[in-house]
């Protein structure tokens, strides 16, 4: 599997691949969870700050347990269904409501650095406080907003993808970031249960399983935009979700997943796949004439003619707007929070700073999605520019 080899060759810079989740099944959870970390957990001052967003708006945040008890787990099939965290960030009606959430819990950060082998280097209580910027509680701004679901690399969590969510909320969405059962390192879910990684043991037996997850994860998809969208909303704010505006976005084998999403899913409008190997091919009919991007490294992976070849053969099948963007100096992990968690520990540096990592992601991202859902052309997806000299524009 190539994302998965990529991963271990490039160990020492992938804590961002596996961070943990934050168990947060609600908000009531995240307030207990908090209080009960700070409480006994001593927060270090010196502690990673996730860029601001850039966006007008401030950002509310909301996390939900959903189970889908319709489908049987594909890892652990007498789970009781197929178990999800969403984590919602929003535009807020006011800034400075409600109250910052934090990153991740102890345990589950002990469990990726021990998984890591670095947890000499990083502190389990420090990576768990990483500051971000979505309140808890904050009441939801009035309108209407687009919907982007984001899903993570593999053996990741949704946490990978938060200063994008954040981003991306402020500037006029409800992101919707997702935790697939059982392909992480372990997830904090209701009832003090921890989900951990049955899929990496599976797929190191069977690579031809990634498949199974993209698959999945389209399914997982399906559903949560049941619960949001459908007649009966699980979250009790969820008018402000445009239900005929939805992108999905995704890291690694999430981006691959957004693919497939789009393909077995109507609703799914736009489409990113950041630096992931698809799965699977896409049926005769394409996209039906949706748009979809590939961001990827500017590397021998990921350009034309590049080691992965789900790339190029992915290329003339999408039949609407199509964008294949690859960033000079990027690696695996530039399209997630990687760049600014490796900063902070002194873990080794990809050649692209963390700060322009993340601007150049944020840019492009928006972009794309304030074109394709928010009808707003982008002259940056246009082509090369002078301001974003890194990102190359590609036409095989």
């Amino acid at each position: 599997m190539a994302e998965i080899t990529r991963a271990a060759t490039a160990a020492a810079l992938s804590v961002a691949l596996v961070l943990p989740l934050a168990g947060t099944a609600t908000a009531t959870t995240e307030r207990t969870t908090a209080t009960t970390s700070s409480a006994t957990t001593a927060v270090p001052a010196d502690i990673l700050h996730l860029p601001r967003p850039t966006g007008p708006l401030p950002v509310g945040r909301k996390t939900m347990h959903l189970t889908d008890r319709s489908r049987t787990d594909p890892w652990v099939p007498t789970a009781d269904g197929r178990e999800l965290m969403v984590t919602l960030h929003y535009p807020a009606a006011r800034a400075g409501d409600g109250r910052t959430a934090r990153y991740s819990t102890v345990e589950e950060a002990r469990l990726l650095v021990e998984g890591q082998g670095i947890d000499g280097n990083v502190p389990p209580e420090e990576l768990s406080a990483t500051r971000s910027h979505g309140r808890v509680g904050a009441r939801p701004a009035k309108g209407k907003y687009p919907l982007v679901v984001l899903s993570p690399g593999f053996s990741v969590s949704r946490y990978t993808l938060t200063n994008l969510a954040e981003d991306l909320a402020s500037r006029g969405y409800v992101v919707a970031s997702l935790d697939h059962a059982y392909e992480s390192y372990g997830i904090s879910v209701p009832g003090g249960r921890t989900l951990t990684c049955v899929a990496c043991t599976a797929l190191e037996a069977d690579e031809t399983k990634g498949a199974v997850v993209t698959a999945t994860r389209a399914d997982d998809v399906s559903y949560v935009l049941d619960r949001l969208t459908g007649d009966d909303p699980v979250w009790r704010h969820a008018g402000i979700i445009d239900r005929r505006r939805v992108g999905m976005a995704g890291h690694s084998i999430g981006g691959a997943s957004a693919a497939t999403a789009m393909a077995g899913d109507r609703r799914v409008d736009a489409g990113i796949n950041m630096d992931g190997s698809f799965w699977e091919d896409l049926p005769a009919e394409g996209l039906g004439g949706r748009p979809f991007m590939m961001l990827g490294t500017d590397d021998e992976v990921h350009r034309p003619g590049g080691i992965d070849t789900t790339w190029d053969r992915m290329w003339p099948t999408l039949d609407g707007w199509k964008r294949w963007l690859t960033v000079a100096g990027a690696e695996h992990f530039t399209f997630s929070d990687g760049p600014l968690i490796t900063q902070h520990f002194g873990l080794p540096q990809p050649p692209l700073p963390a700060q322009r990592a993340v601007a150049l992601t944020r840019t492009y991202v928006a972009a794309f999605f304030d074109e394709h859902l928010k009808g707003k052309p982008q002259p940056v997806l246009s082509g090369p520019t002078a301001a974003h000299p890194e990102v190359k524009f590609h036409h095989p």
